[in-house]
This record gives C-alpha cells, structure tokens and sequence, in this order.
C-alpha cells in the first residue's frame, strides 16, 4: 500500500460514523448514572454473577432504514447478532425476546419471519416480547439471555503483552445495500451452532480473557472500544488481516460480519485458538499487539498513523476501572 493510499484508508478509519456513535454509550450511561454499577458496562453483555457461573443479559436495537429496507434479515439479524455478544462473553444462549412495533400484521410478517427462521436455525427459542402493530414505521429490538461459567471472555481484561486475533467467516458476501457480510443464510444450522460454541470453548480452556465481537464500528473501531475499555493499547498491522476475494480492505474494515470477533491472548495460546478456527474453516489471524498505553494504531508495510488516543478523545468513557472511579 502507498503513503497516499494508506493516507486515505486511515481518514475513512478516524471518521467512522459506526465508531462515532459509539461514543453515545457514554452518555446514554452517564445520564443513567451506571458509572460503578455492581456490573460494569461497555460489554457485549452484562455478566450478572449467578450461583458457580454468570448470567448474560443483552439487547440490540436496529436501524429504522435497515429495517424497513431489508425487514426479513432485520429480523434474522435481531437474533444472530444477539447469539454473538452471547459467545463473545464465552457464554451460551438460553433465549431470545423481542419488541417489535409496525404498521400492521402484514407489515410485521416479514420482520417476525426472519426472527423465528433464526430462532430455528440456531436453536434458541423466542419465549416472549413486545408488539404494537398500529404504529407509523416498522422498528425492532432484541434482548437475549444466556449463561456462562466462572471463565468469562469480556471486554476489561486484554493485557499488556497479548496479541490481537481477528476471527471472521469469510465464508459469504454482501448483503446489499449495507456493509453487512452474511455467512450464516445459506449454512447449515449445525455449524452456525458449533462455530458459536467455539468461544465458550475457549473461555472454558483459559486461552483467553478478552473478546469482542465485531460490530457496526467495524474491526478497527471495535478494537479501539476493546482498547479503552481494557485501557491498553494496540496496535493492528493492516497487512496481517485476511480479507475475502475482491473484497477492498477499506470496505471490509467497516464491515459488519454475520460472525466476525476480535479476541486477544498470550503468544503461547494463540496457535490452539488459530487451530481451533481453522479446523471449522473460519479464517483467523494474529493481526496485532496489545501494549501499555492508550492509543490504536494502524500500520502497512512502513506506514504507521494513529487512529485514535482515547486519552485525549474519549470514546465511551467505560474503562476497566469504572467503578473506582465512581
């Protein structure tokens, strides 16, 4: 990549409208006075502490123009994207509620079609929820509850020392009009079960600590909500990461993968995890450094610019040490 090339894709990385409205989750704990909460936030989930293990609590709410435009795999999505921020904290789901509001029955069958074909496929029961169907626009939000053990994977605790390893399944394409990559519509339910379970495996064997799942702020923007949150730094060689056949890398670092998570660990543990990966055919990569510090860098070949220091520009403001702060 040239100076002027690696210039651009670092602009499009620091204006990242994913990884700006990112930093509303700040606020929106702020306001609600969560800072020190006996659960601390930023996670994929809240990790409730339950008997010899955790209970998991997550939701997701969507996009009013991704919904209207693509109502069956909004509704899909509300499910699959739940089961990951299950499996980002090593946990396993039990079952999914929703809340989904339209402008009448017909309008919501598309939605709820697409949320029931996932709950097949990934063998997680919808239990219950929300309906308005007289209202003026279709919405929707999905909470999931699930369970792990003692070994959590979360967001807190990358360390100093570690490496970065991007997981993604390259395994599909593009979803128009979105950055959306779905690699789950055409599997069999089987494997998009068991790849899931391979992040409750890896928290269960101590080979890491720390996961995220990758988000709408793309695998950039979603390492720096890992680095402030753990507050460490890392630093990401752009020339590392596997990137699908003609897929540009400016596109696919803004992508929002079907299964796509960023996990670090020691040097001595990364060859199992990459092993693991690679016997489900889902293409994973060291790709980076965890290091003291607070700043996310990026690099290709020569060329190094930081992305962003969030000392000196907050993003959500949920670091590890939230509730001594409070």
């Amino acid at each position: 990549m040239d100076a002027s090339a690696f210039a651009t894709l670092v602009d499009e990385l620091r204006a990242n409208a994913g990884l700006a409205a990112k930093a509303e989750i700040g606020d929106v704990a702020a306001r609600l006075g969560l800072s020190g909460a006996h659960v601390p936030v930023g996670d994929d989930c809240a990790a409730i502490p339950d008997g010899d293990g955790h209970l998991l609590f997550a939701i997701e709410g969507f996009i009013n123009g991704f919904v209207a435009a693509d109502p069956w795999f909004a509704g899909w999505c509300g499910v699959m994207v739940n089961l990951s921020d299950i499996a980002a904290m090593g946990g396993r789901p039990l079952a999914v509620v929703d809340a989904v509001w339209a402008k009448d029955t017909d309008s919501a069958a598309a939605v709820l079609d697409g949320m029931r074909a996932a709950s097949r496929a990934y063998g997680v029961p919808i239990v219950g929820g929300h309906s308005n169907l007289h209202t003026a626009q279709e919405q929707l939000a999905v909470a999931v509850l699930g369970r792990a053990g003692t070994r959590l994977l979360t967001s807190f605790d990358a360390r100093p020392g570690e490496q970065l390893i991007a997981a993604i399944d390259q395994r599909g394409a593009y979803r128009a009009p979105f950055d959306n990559w779905q690699a789950a519509l055409a599997a069999p339910p089987e494997r998009l079960r068991a790849d899931l379970a391979l992040l409750p495996e890896i928290a269960e064997r101590g080979l890491s600590r720390a996961a995220k799942d990758i988000s709408q702020a793309g695998l950039v923007g979603t390492a720096v909500m890992l680095a402030e949150c753990s507050e460490v730094g890392i630093a990401i060689d752009l020339d590392a990461i596997p990137v699908p056949e003609g897929v540009a890398l400016a596109r696919w670092l803004r992508s929002f993968p079907s299964f796509g998570f960023l996990i670090t660990a020691a040097p001595a543990d990364v060859p199992a995890i990459l092993s693991l990966f690679a016997a489900r055919d889902i293409s994973a990569a060291a790709i980076g450094t965890v290091s003291a510090g607070h700043a996310v860098s990026v690099a290709s070949g020569r060329h190094r610019a930081l992305v962003r220091d969030y000392a000196a520009e907050r993003l959500m403001g949920l670091g590890a040490k939230q509730e001594e702060m409070a």
